[in-house]
């Protein structure tokens, strides 16, 4: 079969590199974003690598990573920072594909593999706009290389590189625990064995805390500042309210259902089933019983975290899971194409491993039609849930920055206007950014941000509503204070609606 030869990699590696990005770059989200992507853009607008959520949240290497590049002097801000995902998350496909390229010593079952990564639904989802999880996975698929090659060679600088990728991946993203996990039992065992020397494991240790260093210096500076270790810690492993979800132990019947349709639609092809011919035959081609295991573990404990994870957005959780299964449909693959070799076989998984092209293209528009529920409590202006829930590509994407102009363009001067989590970064952004109506008051409780005034309370609201113009985006439950649905009515002006009192 073609890629049968021995020679070094590099030349593929670079060529899934270039089209992994071409492909994500051409479908990058053009600007300002919703929600926590806005907030990340809005978090490197301010230099701000920490955050209000909790160090759990603050994700600081992603955040120095996009303070550079907002240095970068062409193009839309915005746009630069959603780049960092798209060549983090071409890096994360041809890092699968370099791990299986070496491992197999086949091409077209690591090509085959790359692409059903590639166009899985939440990975291109997330490559294209302003998140944290593409580069996360393109360090937790170089970490796997590396501990491949060091089996495969014993070389101590595989280890070394091994653990420095895996503190960058901390540095960036909690979810390197994992795999950091992982790891250790693996080095526990090469020093009970005497593979390694003590001095070796200290090397180890100490380029882990210089990849990690960014996240210990938030929480080092925390404990200094607040005097309180307990609550810093609590804070480095949770952030600031999400400790329940983290270790939720309780499956719903609605929590198991959506779960599976997630991953359904992230693998919308009969290649799938290649996972479980891999997951059989794992044993048959693995370098070693260590790597196997190392393999699985990360597999069960991925999947274990994000299925049972309760936040709403715990979809984009499922990545490195998602990671896993990609590269034992690889390993399935090659173990098939041992034994049918057929280039028609070759040219129909090929053509299977495209089929999400139009899975993505047309689900949309037959769950708009059928009137699908989707769970959406609103619908946000310039927003249609169904494409942007269920296609990838955000390359038309223009819908928060539409609304902010409308917004911002709609209202008096002075005006309040009272924005939820979803809408309050791109409203930020434009003002901020764009220098769109500055002397509009925009006001949230999301992130704990400041706002430009004291957020109104239910003392403080009639007052406000007296002197200025206050209005609300969406005057729904979850969205708005509790206290201006119960005494206030509602005017839509624009994509918007004033605050008024209740006849």
């Amino acid at each position: 079969m073609a890629g049968s030869n021995k020679k070094y990699p590099a030349s593929s590696y670079l060529t899934i590199l270039a089209l992994a990005t071409s492909l994500y770059v051409i479908s990058c989200a053009p600007g300002a974003l919703w929600q926590d992507s806005g907030m990340y853009q809005y978090r490197i607008w301010h230099n701000d690598i920490e955050g209000k959520l909790g160090l759990a949240l603050s994700h600081p290497l992603y955040h120095i990573i996009g303070i550079g590049v907002k240095y970068i002097p062409f193009g839309e801000f915005a746009y630069r920072v959603n780049l960092i995902s798209a060549v983090a998350g071409a890096f994360t496909v041809a890092n699968l594909f370099l791990l299986l390229r070496l491992w197999l010593k086949k091409i077209l079952p690591a090509l085959i593999a790359a692409i059903t990564l590639a166009l899985s639904h939440t990975m291109w989802r997330h490559a294209v706009i302003a998140e944290t999880y593409p580069l996360y996975t393109a360090l937790l698929l170089a970490e796997l290389v590396m501990l491949l090659q060091y089996i495969k060679t014993k070389r101590m600088v595989f280890l070394y590189l091994l653990a420095l990728f895996n503190g960058l991946a901390i540095a960036n993203h909690m979810l390197g625990v994992i795999a950091f996990v992982c790891y250790l039992v693996f080095l526990a065992a090469l020093l009970v064995q005497r593979q390694i020397k003590l001095r070796h494991f200290g090397i180890i240790v100490l380029l882990w805390i210089v990849g990690a260093a960014p996240y210990e210096y938030l929480i080092i500076r925390n404990i200094i500042e607040t005097d309180d270790f307990t609550a810093t810690l609590a804070s480095a492993l949770f952030g600031n309210a999400w400790q329940g979800a983290v270790l939720n132990t309780s499956l719903s019947t609605r929590l198991v259902k959506e779960n599976l349709m997630l991953i359904a639609y992230n693998f919308p092809t009969p290649n799938v089933i290649f996972f479980f011919v891999g997951l059989y035959g794992l044993k048959k081609v693995s370098p070693s019983h260590s790597f196997t295991k190392v393999l699985l573990a990360l597999l069960v404990l991925f999947f274990v975290f994000a299925f049972r994870y309760t936040i709403p957005d715990r979809y984009a959780f499922f990545i490195p899971f998602y990671c896993v299964v990609s590269i034992l449909i690889g390993v399935g693959m090659h173990l098939f194409f041992q034994r049918y070799p057929q280039k028609l076989y070759a040219i129909l998984i090929f053509l299977f491993a495209l089929l999400p092209l139009a899975v993505y293209k047309f689900v949309p528009i037959a769950a708009e039609n059928l009137k699908v529920n989707l769970g959406m409590k609103r619908t946000i202006p310039y927003r249609n849930n169904y494409t942007h829930f269920l296609q990838p590509w955000k390359r038309a994407s223009s819908g928060p920055e539409l609304f902010a102009n409308e917004a911002l363009g709609s209202v008096e001067k002075e005006a309040i206007i009272i924005a939820d989590g979803t809408t309050v970064y791109p409203l930020w952004y434009v003002q901020e950014v764009k220098g769109t109506a500055p002397d509009v008051k925009i006001v949230s409780t999301h992130g704990s941000y400041e706002s430009p005034i004291t957020f109104p309370t239910k003392d403080t609201i009639g007052k406000l509503v007296a002197e200025r113009a206050v209005y609300v985006v969406s005057p729904v439950a979850g969205y708005c204070p509790d206290y201006l649905l119960k005494y206030y009515d509602f005017i839509k002006t624009g994509p918007i609606y004033r605050v008024v009192d209740r006849q």
